[in-house]
C-alpha cells in the first residue's frame, strides 16, 4: 500500500465543455491522468478538468470560469486529504492573464498548489493568499 505522500496530486488542467483533450495541459492530463475524453468539467481519473473555453472551443468569460473555479475549490476542501496541483488555467490557449485568473483562487484551502505565476499575483496584494 502507498502512503498519502507517494500518491501524486490530482492535476487541475483547464479544458474545454466538449471535454476535448487535445492540446496543452488537457492532452497531458489525458495522457497521463486519466482524463476522459468528452467529459469537459469536474474529477477524472487523477485529474480535474476546469473549462475555460465553451463546446464550440471559444473562450468563456471569466465570470464564468469564477464559477466552475468555485465548483472546483468546494470539491478539494471536501478531500482535505487530497493534495491539488493548479496549471495555470485559462493563461494558456484560452488568453487569459494569471492577474486574471490567479484571484479567484484566492480562498483556495492549503491542498491546493497554485503554479507560481498565481500565487505571484496573490502575494503582490496584500488581501490575496500567497
Amino acid at each position: 500500500m502507498r502512503s498519502s505522500t507517494t500518491i501524486e496530486p490530482v492535476f487541475v488542467f483547464g479544458s474545454n465543455l466538449a471535454g476535448r483533450h487535445g492540446k496543452g495541459a488537457a492532452l497531458w492530463a489525458r495522457r497521463h491522468r486519466g482524463a476522459i475524453y468528452g467529459q469537459g468539467v469536474g474529477p477524472q481519473g487523477r485529474a480535474y478538468a476546469i473549462p475555460t473555453k465553451d463546446r464550440g472551443l471559444r473562450v468563456l468569460p471569466l465570470a464564468v470560469i469564477r464559477g466552475h473555479v468555485d465548483d472546483f475549490l468546494g470539491y478539494a476542501r471536501g478531500l482535505a486529504n487530497t493534495r491539488f496541483e493548479v496549471t495555470p488555467i485559462g493563461c494558456g490557449l484560452a488568453g487569459y492573464r494569471p492577474d486574471q485568473i490567479a484571484p479567484m483562487f484566492a480562498d483556495a484551502p492549503a491542498n491546493v498548489i497554485l503554479p507560481d505565476a498565481f500565487r505571484a499575483v496573490l502575494a503582490a496584494s496584500p488581501r490575496r493568499r500567497p
